[in-house]
């Protein structure tokens, strides 16, 4: 007998929906029928949607578990515990946390915690304690003094899967709007004016003095270790050039509708915000996702800061962008990001693959996750 039986599930595979039932033996997907089964033990869905595990390959989330408030430290493996339990809840069985290696402020929780974060998702999965398979996404902000110091002992670590190359300095990439930059920070921080003008030009000035040397310190490790590249907010043709001869795989975030075309037609991932396509604009002031998936230009949908929206983001896309079918959609939250980071054993519902499945019901169109298995077991 198989381990699992689902019946009765509108099944999205790589191409098409299926109306059928998926078996799974030991962790693995070992059949697609169409139709249903009256097995004993088999589970009927009822008619909803049976996707594949959601792939995130960079979520900010973690961090806001071990900070919820400023000022407040959660205890670490609790911390790590709730983050996880919101990432199942999103459909999420694949997580690359994103940590961040090296910041713009140089007080910031985030440096604090970095390694106590990395040590407890190492601890956390070695013990059993989470749910989703979790690995470790570093993202290293180049224009920080030290960020080679902090970046050069996580390159033996087994679990860091992908490393981000970023520059928040005004004026470029993400803010070349500097407008948008005074207004995010100033929000964040509370800043005065005078003390925004301030970090503007301080942040300005270490960009210069240090982006471009370290990202080729960090560029040289990960191609001696063999760690996989993503860009960060390319904005320009020139800055996809120097990704693509930097080794990159995966352009994060593209900031305007030209960069993107270009890291598409050069052969990189591009990947994008699922709130940003939810909400159909960027909180930056940026290229608008909804523009890149209508245009093919889209590949990998992240939650970035809000676990929930990958799942939304998909259903959206299919809905409000025409000519975008259902499992066109679902394959930029699943079988996309599992071949950018390397994963050949999961991203969609096939014989062989893990048993990664997410049952999903529509309520007034919008999606509601129901069940979540991992690996054949059911974890939410």
């Amino acid at each position: 007998m198989s381990n699992l039986i689902l019946t009765n599930a509108k099944i999205v595979t790589r191409d098409e929906i299926v109306m059928g039932t998926v078996e799974v033996d030991s962790g693995r997907i070992v059949a697609i029928d169409r139709g249903n089964t009256s097995l004993p033990g088999a589970q009927n869905l009822n008619g909803d949607y049976l996707l594949p595990g959601l792939i995130e390959l960079h979520t900010d989330n973690m961090e806001k578990s071990f900070t919820p408030r400023p000022g407040v430290r959660w205890p670490s493996v609790p911390a790590a515990v709730s983050h996880d339990v919101q990432v199942v809840g999103a459909g999420i069985t694949t997580v690359f946390d994103a940590l961040s290696v090296g910041d713009i402020m140089h007080s910031s929780a985030r440096l604090s915690q970095l390694h106590d974060m990395a040590d407890t998702v190492v601890h956390a999965k070695k013990e059993g304690l989470l749910r989703a398979d979790h690995f470790l996404h570093m993202r290293c902000e180049l224009s920080y003094e030290t960020v080679i110091d902090l970046f050069t002992p996580f390159v033996e670590n087994a679990l860091v899967r992908l490393v981000s190359l970023m520059d928040h300095a005004p004026g470029q990439r993400q803010f070349i709007n500097i407008d948008k930059y005074r207004e995010y920070y100033q929000g964040k921080y509370h800043f005065s004016d005078e003390k925004m003008a301030e970090f503007i030009e301080r942040h300005v000035h270490i960009s210069k003095l240090y982006s471009a040397k370290h990202r080729a310190h960090i560029v040289g490790l990960c191609r001696e270790y063999a760690l996989p590249m993503a860009s960060h907010d390319d904005a320009t043709d020139a800055h996809v050039d120097e990704a693509c001869q930097d080794g990159v795989s995966i352009s994060e975030f593209p900031t305007t509708i030209e960069a993107a075309r270009a890291a598409r037609d050069r052969g990189l991932h591009v990947l994008m915000g699922a709130p940003n396509v939810v909400r159909g604009q960027s909180h930056s002031g940026n290229i608008s996702a909804r523009e890149l998936a209508a245009e093919g230009a889209l590949d990998i949908l992240s939650s970035d800061y809000f676990p929930g929206s990958i799942l939304q983001g998909v259903f959206t896309m299919h809905q409000h962008i025409e000519g975008i079918s259902l499992p066109q959609a679902v394959r930029t939250a699943t079988i996309n990001p599992a071949k950018a980071a390397g994963m050949t054993d999961r991203g969609e519902i096939a014989p062989g693959k893990r048993a990664d499945l997410v049952r999903v019901r529509l309520s007034d169109n919008m999606p509601v996750v129901h069940e979540v298995w991992g690996a054949g077991l059911r974890i939410y």
